[in-house]
Formats: C-alpha cells, sequence, structure tokens
C-alpha cells in the first residue's frame, strides 16, 4: 500500500448546532452569574460594615458575568459541529483545546434525548449517546428537538443493524 493509500483522515463533522443554542446558552450564563450577583447585592445593602467589598465584588461579577454572555456563546456556537453515518457518531467541540469524540455504532449501548426546562423554553434537546468508553457518554447538546427525536431514532435503528456487542 501507497502512503496514504487507506488512511482515514480526520475531517471536521459536517452539522453545527441549531442558532437557538447560543440564546439558551446565553439564559445558562446570566443565570450563573445572576444569582450570585443579586445575593451579594442584598448582603452588601443589608451589612453594613462589609457593604462596600459586598458590592464591588458584586459589580464585578456581574460585568465579568455580561462579557462572557455576549463572547462564549457565539464562539461556542462556531466550534461545536456534529455528525453520524452509517458507521459512527462524531463530536467536535473546543478552541483552545479542541476535543473529538468518535463512538462507533458497534459500540453505542444506549441513545438518550434531554429537555431540560430552559432547553424546552427554547425548542431545544440533546441526545446523549452512551459507549462503553471510560471518557463518558457523547452529548450533542443544542439541537431541535424534533431533530434530535429523528436523530435518536436514526441510531436506535443504526445501531440495531449494526454487528457487535457494543461493549
Amino acid at each position: 500500500m501507497a502512503a496514504g493509500e487507506g488512511t482515514v483522515r480526520l475531517r471536521p463533522p459536517n452539522n453545527t448546532l441549531n442558532d437557538r443554542v447560543v440564546g439558551w446558552w446565553r439564559v445558562q450564563w446570566l443565570l450563573l452569574t445572576g444569582v450570585p450577583v443579586v445575593v451579594l447585592a442584598v448582603l452588601g445593602a443589608l451589612i453594613g460594615p462589609a457593604r462596600t467589598w459586598l458590592l464591588a465584588v458584586a459589580g464585578g461579577l456581574a460585568v465579568l458575568g455580561l462579557l462572557c454572555t455576549a463572547f462564549f456563546p457565539s464562539w461556542w456556537f462556531r466550534v461545536h459541529r456534529w455528525e453520524v453515518t452509517d458507521e459512527a457518531v462524531y463530536v467536535r467541540s473546543g478552541a483552545f483545546w479542541q476535543e473529538w469524540r468518535i463512538a462507533p455504532m458497534s459500540r453505542i449501548q444506549t441513545v438518550d434525548t434531554l429537555r431540560g426546562p430552559l432547553e424546552r423554553a427554547f425548542r431545544l434537546a440533546t441526545v446523549i449517546v452512551t459507549t462503553a468508553s471510560s471518557k463518558g457518554a457523547i452529548k450533542i447538546e443544542g439541537l431541535d428537538h424534533e431533530v434530535a427525536a429523528e436523530l435518536a431514532e436514526q441510531l436506535t435503528h443504526i445501531t440495531q443493524a449494526t454487528p457487535g456487542d457494543a461493549t
């Protein structure tokens, strides 16, 4: 075999997440930082001697939270990719530390969908593909809820038709 023949090159998966995922991630950031900001601000208003530093910390956290809310969700949307073929499930995430997860169909044990309250509000869902890997399940977050249901059904049919013991 000549050099390069029979070699499979890793390529970026084709599919992006649903664009509503950016709003979902932004709301998560706002909740993640908003709750501690409110608690610190209330404590600062109630506790006289510590007022200055509590309000300063609340203000700093609020600014940091707003910056992260504005920047990270858009960035994550650009770098997260997924794809399903007859052979495997591919997921790529991360910008500085890129993570590629590939689950061969013969190794898939379960396929689940998850829709928390915020995901339902944004009409999104997460597909969780569980394998025997010590790294854990592969999650494809930010899918349109109908696409997620179709994907779970597709994966179920493909894995049933794929020989292997899923261990």
